[in-house]
């Protein structure tokens, strides 16, 4: 093949995409046919190693892939190696459009280019890309927890574990512009437990956004705690501290403008929500665990053929414990939503609870108080553990 015009042209575009990294992927495939084994596809993708920024050369078989990494100008040396002599098609993904090289049979080249189309519908593996802590290149923390590899691969048996932690930080990320723009980034993690959601929260407000940040996680187990402590330790981590201590009896050091509570069991959670407002933090994320508190109460005649089914009356009592709990946090001064969180581990519930401090008062305060009591009335509910934390009439003043 000797049309070396448009494959000097596509290599250029290659080495600035690479200067400027903004190269995402390229695929090499359709190789010319030729006696032997030779792989049918070829993938590069930049991975982030100890020693720098290299292109992951993956070389597809019918039954295996062998991988290779190599550095920016044995890319090149091998493309042009490549490319038109053994493959005849080549792709280029950027993050800014796509470029294609194509051989006919008569070794005529056709270069075409495209802007990155947005809307389309991405693969599972442009889902990846897009994640807060992508797959494919190295995250430390991630790396200390055993989540991926040194060189980014998510292992299998920690997929669903990166899929949750990716979908915390998509609720963080939704509510950033409601922290402070000043200062450090103060946040408090009740019940951290392995903290793996605890690290991540430090990674993407440190690295993402490059703030200063003061976290604190909480947790009963002190075992758990000396873990944490270690692996921040070895990791470099500023900003971070994890201490022995429950919920209720927590003293924070100056405002908290971040309150997360995601494995506090039954009651548990309501003391996290009362400290989040008295300490009037600008946003609560909550994922409540148990509930055993209603469930023990609910005693209207009218529920009788949910309650006399034992997973019936624990899925109702989960429900209207968690309504009840928004709407609490309604009449605290808080705009509140409840979304569907991915499993978490100690718990097959899969409901968040976002609150977001208002600036003043909705005016629906009392409205919202009285859907509260007029829910209590139809479960046959007296009081609650949250109220008895939450001075729900005044919270407001």
């Amino acid at each position: 093949m000797d049309d070396s015009e448009p494959l000097q042209r596509f290599l250029d575009i290659v080495s600035r995409s690479i200067a400027e990294d903004r190269l995402t992927g390229l695929t090499l495939s359709r190789p010319i046919p030729e006696p032997g084994e030779r792989p049918p596809r070829l993938r590069v993708r930049p991975v982030a190693l100890r020693e720098g920024l290299r292109y992951q050369w993956a070389m597809q078989f019918e039954r295996s892939e062998t991988h290779e990494n190599v550095d920016a100008k044995q890319l090149l040396t091998r493309l042009r190696e490549e490319v038109g002599t053994v493959y005849r098609h080549a792709h280029l993904r950027t993050t800014d459009g796509d470029c294609s090289l194509r051989f006919s049979r008569r070794g005529k080249a056709k270069l075409n280019r495209s802007k990155a189309n947005r809307s389309s519908t991405a693969t599972p593996h442009d889902r990846d890309k897009q994640y807060l802590i992508p797959e494919g290149r190295p995250c430390p923390f991630l790396h200390e927890a055993g989540v991926m590899t040194a060189d980014g691969a998510v292992r299998a048996k920690a997929a669903a574990k990166f899929r949750q932690i990716n979908r915390f930080l998509e609720f963080v990320e939704d509510v950033y512009d409601q922290l402070p723009t000043q200062g450090p980034v103060s946040v408090v993690d009740f019940g951290c437990g392995k903290s793996y959601l605890t690290f991540a929260l430090h990674h993407l407000l440190t690295g993402k956004h490059g703030r200063e940040v003061r976290i604190v996680g909480l947790d009963r187990d002190r075992h758990v705690i000396e873990r944490c402590s270690d692996a921040a330790l070895r990791l470099g981590l500023k900003g971070i501290e994890f201490r022995e201590g429950d919920i209720a009896s927590h003293q924070a050091e100056g405002d908290v403008h971040l309150a997360i509570s995601l494995h506090a069991c039954d009651t548990a959670t309501d003391d996290a929500l009362a400290k989040a407002v008295d300490w009037k933090s600008a946003v609560i994320l909550a994922a409540p665990c148990c509930q055993h508190e209603l469930a023990q109460s609910l005693s209207s005649d009218s529920l009788a053929l949910l309650t006399r089914h034992g997973i019936l009356k624990e899925r109702l009592a989960a429900l209207a414990t968690d309504a009840l709990r928004a709407c609490a946090l309604e009449i605290a001064g808080y705009r509140t939503r409840v979304v569907e969180f991915i499993d978490m581990e100690h718990t097959p519930k899969n409901v968040l609870i976002r609150a977001v401090r208002r600036n003043r008062p909705s005016g629906q305060e009392h409205e919202h108080r009285r859907r509260f009591d007029e829910l209590k009335r139809q479960l046959g509910i007296d009081r609650l553990h949250l109220e008895e934390m939450l001075d729900l009439n005044g919270a407001n003043d």
